[in-house]
C-alpha cells in the first residue's frame, strides 16, 4: 500500500462510522479531532485502538473516522468495527489476529 486510502464502514447499535485508513505514523482522528479530544474516557479510546494493537499496526497506519448517531461507546464500537474491516482490506492475512475466540479470552 503506497499513498492509497482505504475506506470501510462500521456500525454498532445506532452509531455508524466511515473509516479512512492510510499508511502513516499512527494518528487517529475522529470527526476532525484527535482521539483523546473526542473520547475523553480512556475505555472508549482503548476500544478504538483495539484492532490496531491486536495486529501490531498502531504506529503504521493513520485513521480518519467520521462517526454519527448513538452514544460515545456505541460510536467507539462502530469505529472499532470499521477499523477491523479496513484492516482486512489493507491485508487479508490479518484475519487470524482479528478473530475473537473464547479460548483467546481465557489466556
Amino acid at each position: 500500500m503506497s499513498s492509497e486510502r482505504l475506506y470501510a464502514t462500521g456500525r454498532r447499535k445506532t452509531s455508524s462510522a466511515r473509516i479512512y485508513l492510510s499508511q502513516g505514523d499512527g494518528a487517529i482522528r475522529v470527526n476532525n479531532k484527535e482521539l483523546s479530544d473526542y473520547f475523553g474516557r480512556e475505555v472508549a479510546q482503548m476500544l478504538v485502538k483495539q484492532p490496531l494493537e491486536l495486529c501490531n499496526l498502531i504506529d503504521k497506519v493513520n485513521i480518519d473516522a467520521k462517526v454519527k448517531g448513538g452514544g460515545s461507546f456505541g460510536q467507539a464500537g462502530a469505529i472499532r468495527h470499521g477499523i477491523s474491516r479496513a484492516l482486512l482490506l489493507f491485508d487479508d492475512e490479518l484475519r487470524p489476529c482479528l478473530l475473537y475466540t473464547s479460548d483467546a479470552a481465557d489466556e
